[in-house]
């Protein structure tokens, strides 16, 4: 009995984490990769910026479990992906990856630097208006992360055209009011109002910029992917095969 229960946890571990809200949740993790595909395998035209491998995100240098610069998802994600990007294909874009598969080593990396309140490298470029204090209080920064289940990605718009990312009005990765879907508009029905009350520096985006990221928006859910309500770029699939299983596996190619 105890042999096949050691044999069982080596294969399929579960692990009780404490969540931001201080609660006991039960969740499953794994090592098990076999689900998973290189994206530019099924989605030859995406192109790939996977900004924690490098050093320009907002904790300033590669972050752990990104060994190589690749994006990993399910392979149901990546199939759905394609349809997106088939769909913007027509339209004169191509889809540019920031990130993928996340591993849990990479959401820890997250944790620990929130928790160092005098490392402030990057503040200008992704947190001017907030304490970094705040920034796990707020949930921009969480113990667990969707990205870690393989099916959510981060991702822009490359317009063919002038061979440039198309304008959304802001980074990826910009902490505050000024990344949400509904800065300045109505995601919902496509409407601009510039209405920028949120922003507590006063910025905005212009209707070109808003209407941009609309774009990318109707793509992904026409394709079967969800929007966050606090990042222009972030999706997951709606019907991600493992919604309760968080990997750990590092990101290279498989």
């Amino acid at each position: 009995m105890t042999a096949l229960l050691l044999a069982l946890l080596a294969a399929f571990s579960v692990a009780v984490v404490s969540c931001s809200d201080s609660d006991e949740t039960l969740v499953n993790t794994t090592e098990d990769s076999s689900q998973f595909v290189n994206l530019t395998d099924v989605v030859p035209d995406a192109i790939l910026e996977i900004r924690y491998y490098g050093t320009y995100n907002f904790v300033g240098e590669r972050i752990d479990g990104y060994l190589q610069p690749t994006a990993l998802l399910t392979r149901q994600a990546a199939e759905a992906l394609k349809a997106v990007s088939d769909e913007v294909k027509a339209q004169g874009y191509r889809l540019k990856i920031y990130d993928a598969y996340r591993p849990q080593m990479g959401v820890d990396h997250f944790v620990r630097w929130s928790k160092n309140v005098e490392d402030v490298r990057m503040k200008e470029f992704f947190y001017p208006d907030l304490d970094k204090s705040v920034l796990f209080a707020q949930d921009y920064i969480m113990e667990k992360s969707g990205h870690t289940r393989g099916s959510t990605v981060d991702l822009t718009l490359f317009d063919m055209h002038t061979e440039k990312e198309l304008d959304m009005g802001g980074t990826f990765d910009w902490f505050g009011p000024e990344s949400h879907p509904d800065f300045c508009g109505n995601p919902e029905t496509g409407e601009y109002t510039g209405d920028n009350s949120a922003s507590p520096a006063g910025r905005t985006i212009t209707a070109e910029q808003f209407q941009h990221r609309m774009i990318l928006r109707r793509a992904m859910l026409n394709h079967g992917f969800k929007p966050l309500d606090s990042e222009w770029w972030h999706f997951t699939l709606k019907d991600e095969p493992f919604p309760d299983t968080y990997f750990t596996f590092p990101v290279k190619e498989l």
